[in-house]
């Protein structure tokens, strides 16, 4: 831990600590002490004040860099006083150790920054690498393959010429290591490649034996890439994957594999590997997928709801409601235009089944947070739904999550015993009467399982076929 992070650490137990202290001449509630106690120890603000504490932390600059001058300076002034002041002829003895000067020597070049190497030696390094290295020699390379083996190459059109665009760590090409990325290709066997580099894959597949390459070089030296290795949160097909640039070079995981990445050189598809073995593929790099995630598909939507109160100042209709008058509204209602409806407040509000038929019409998925009563008038033809009740869990394990984030300090409502056992109890209720409309039941008693299972069954419902009732189609 960092200097910056012990010292905000102390200081926000001592604040906590303070807190258990506080006597009760403050004034000060229980609960609302209970409230800043759950805040101040969420991840989140401990998080922020070690990222204030690193903000504030004053690097150590040198203040100048010619120190030796100066030293050699003082040793001219000190040479007046030699033999006469014994301060001064020990200082001088001291500033003239090899051992001293060689240090002030160090912090000079240090403080100087002397030791990066100059643009002038970079500049002559590369042109020496250019010169020794004419970039008009054309190669012609043999591969040793058999038909249909893939070589673990890519290509790209750029300016007309079929390029290389990666080379898949440990396929054939990659153990040979005489093809490089940014290569041109000019001709396979003496027969000169188009610019579809589909077709030349296609070409090199069905290859056998000996292969002749006619190849332009790019002499683009590559640095031995660092070790990586990820372990994703997610699974992976690179079958269902519409970005990636070649199917049949993706390689698929699963949630919580070990991943050997050997190759970064794109933004967008590292090369990787199993570690427990197997051939090498692309993945999508963290930068793609975090993109991936950030960019949210408009393919689900929920249903409008209605309502007769009057829209407030910052509110517009259509936006999260729909403002209609009451009279209008209990006129639909009289002729089941509603899926459901109730009253809060003196005001109706109510889901209206022309509003799903729009959703579904768009292309969308719909989503309703509906009451039980309304599966009899949902669970049709009309609608074919996909229902899943999330149930509660036994009321211990009710009772330690609600504890759990009122620690936290993400929920300020204090729930009696007497409310979890409500829970449990009506959650069982509803799966003893409405059991037969569910399609899939998941008990909440971890909350980001539920999640990933809920979202797993959304994702399903989009790539495969779902079961009904056959008189549902027929």
């Amino acid at each position: 831990m960092t200097a910056a992070n012990e010292k905000s650490g102390s200081a926000m137990q001592q604040v906590l600590d303070n807190l258990k202290d506080l006597p009760s001449s403050t004034g000060a509630k229980d609960i609302d002490l209970i409230f800043l106690r759950g805040i101040m120890e969420s991840p989140i603000v401990r998080s922020l004040a070690q990222a204030h504490e690193c903000l504030e932390d004053i690097k150590l600059e040198a203040v100048r860099d010619d120190n030796v001058q100066l030293v050699a300076e003082i040793l001219d002034s000190l040479n007046m006083l030699l033999g006469k002041n014994l301060a001064a002829t020990e200082l001088a003895r001291i500033l003239q150790e090899p051992h001293f000067q060689s240090l002030i020597e160090a912090h000079d070049e240090v403080a100087a920054k002397a030791y990066k190497p100059s643009h002038t030696a970079e500049s002559c390094n590369s042109f020496l690498t250019s010169s020794l290295m004419p970039a008009d020699a054309v190669r012609m390379i043999g591969i040793q393959k058999r038909a249909g083996e893939p070589l673990g190459v890519t290509f790209r059109v750029v300016q007309g010429e079929m390029v290389i665009a990666r080379i898949l760590h440990g396929r054939p090409i990659d153990k040979q290591g005489m093809l490089h990325t940014g290569d041109i290709i000019l001709e396979v066997n003496g027969r000169e490649v188009g610019r579809n580099p589909r077709e030349l894959q296609e070409l090199l597949r069905d290859c056998s034996g000996s292969v002749t390459l006619k190849v332009l070089p790019s002499y683009k030296d590559s640095p031995a890439p660092p070790q990586v290795f990820l372990k994703p949160y997610f699974s992976y097909n690179p079958a269902t994957d519409n970005l990636t640039p070649c199917k049949e070079a993706g390689l698929a995981f699963s949630k919580g594999d070990i991943l050997h990445v050997v190759n970064r050189e794109d933004p967008n598809w590292w090369q990787a590997c199993k570690v427990v073995g197997g051939a090498t593929g692309l993945i999508p790099s963290q930068f793609l997928e975090e993109k991936r995630k950030a960019f949210v598909r408009r393919d689900r939507d929920t249903a409008g709801t209605v309502t007769s109160r009057h829209p407030r100042e910052e509110e517009k209709d259509g936006q999260n409601y729909c403002f209609v008058t009451r009279e209008e509204m209990e006129k639909d209602i009289k002729e089941s235009r509603y899926l459901e409806h109730g009253e809060y407040d003196g005001n109706l509000y109510g889901t209206k089944i022309d509003s799903i038929h729009e959703v579904v019409e768009a292309g969308r998925m719909c989503i309703l947070d509906i009451n039980p009563q309304a599966l009899k008038v949902l669970k049709t033809a009309e609608f074919m739904p996909f229902v899943v009740f999330i149930a509660a869990p036994e009321l211990d394990t009710l009772r330690d999550m609600h504890k759990a984030v009122v620690d936290a300090g993400l929920t300020t409502k204090l729930l009696t015993e007497t409310d979890l056992k409500k829970t449990v109890d009506e959650s069982a209720r509803i799966r003893r009467a409405y059991s037969h409309y569910f399609d899939l039941t998941i008990v909440n008693d971890n909350l980001d399982k539920a999640f990933d299972v809920l979202q797993h069954t959304v994702e399903q419902l989009l790539v495969e076929p779902q079961w009904v009732p056959v008189s549902w189609v027929y």
